[in-house]
């Protein structure tokens, strides 16, 4: 009988907003394991058996002398996490519920939401995995210095940006073709084990070989992350400005082909799948 009438003011929409991406983004946690600790230790031996895999190989073939002088196992967590975090940001936003999903019957849920709440998961299950990981080394093994842990975060967080950019693009193409967008996201995740360069430093490559990396922003974002982490690396051949443009350019991509793609949505598409 009696009601309070309640301005929808942009501050309310905002704080609903930001409530229905939280619990969106939980949600898209607990889908890798129900138990939230086992889930993060699983994500943890992911990066440290992948750690182990290149400490080994670099020391089996003697490429060592070719890595940037300084604390090696900060050498190849600088390209390893950034690589998992670009990787698994793709995979997050393809992953993330169409316009054709059951979420969607619910009223305030939408695609922007899930495509939001997949980005941030992915962001906050590889930093914490992170953050864990390089605590463990600098109690268990030796102290980890980083030179500019500022420039550091943000090369990683653009490393995640440019990944989720990606990832725009295939979940635009995947309502269309999901045969050829989930292949071609496969195979962009395996070329990048190379083409991302974190095996190598940009300084030490020959202009003929640096021609084959420096179109992807991943290998950028790689290059100047180990410049702010170690003192005496000045990335020559990388900028921040690329992956930067690059990002941005293909996040208005995928979200027109995204738009295009929820206007002519059929339930057929996700029964096919």
């Amino acid at each position: 009988m009696f009601r309070i009438e309640e301005r929808n003011t942009h501050f309310r929409s905002a704080i609903a907003l930001a409530e229905l991406i939280y619990v969106s983004t939980v949600r898209h946690i607990r889908k890798s394991h129900r138990n939230a600790i086992i889930g993060l230790a699983m994500n943890m031996m992911a990066t440290v058996i992948m750690v182990a895999a290149f400490y080994l190989m670099f020391s089996v073939l003697g490429l060592r002398g070719s890595a940037i002088r300084g604390d090696f196992i900060l050498y190849l967590l600088s390209g390893i996490f950034l690589f998992l975090t670009h990787t698994k940001a793709v995979s997050a936003i393809m992953g993330s519920e169409g316009p054709t999903s059951a979420m969607m019957k619910h009223a305030p849920m939408n695609t922007a939401i899930s495509i939001a709440s997949a980005a941030l998961s992915a962001l906050y299950i590889q930093t914490l995995s992170g953050v864990l990981i390089l605590f463990l080394v600098n109690v268990t093994w030796h102290p980890v210095i980083i030179d500019n842990t500022t420039g550091a975060i943000g090369m990683y967080l653009l490393a995640w940006f440019s990944g989720v950019a990606v990832g725009m693009v295939f979940l635009a193409i995947k309502p269309w073709f999901p045969g050829f967008a989930s292949i071609a996201s496969t195979v962009y995740s395996r070329a990048n084990m190379v083409a991302s360069g974190k095996m190598f430093v940009a300084n030490n490559m020959p202009s003929a070989i640096l021609a084959f990396f420096d179109w992807n922003p991943l290998f950028h974002c790689i290059d100047q992350a180990r410049g702010f982490t170690f003192i005496n690396y000045n990335p020559h051949f990388s900028s921040i400005s690329y992956p930067l443009i690059v990002s941005i350019t293909l996040i208005m991509v995928g979200l027109m082909g995204e738009f295009k793609a929820r206007r002519h949505a059929s339930i057929s598409w996700s029964a096919g799948r």
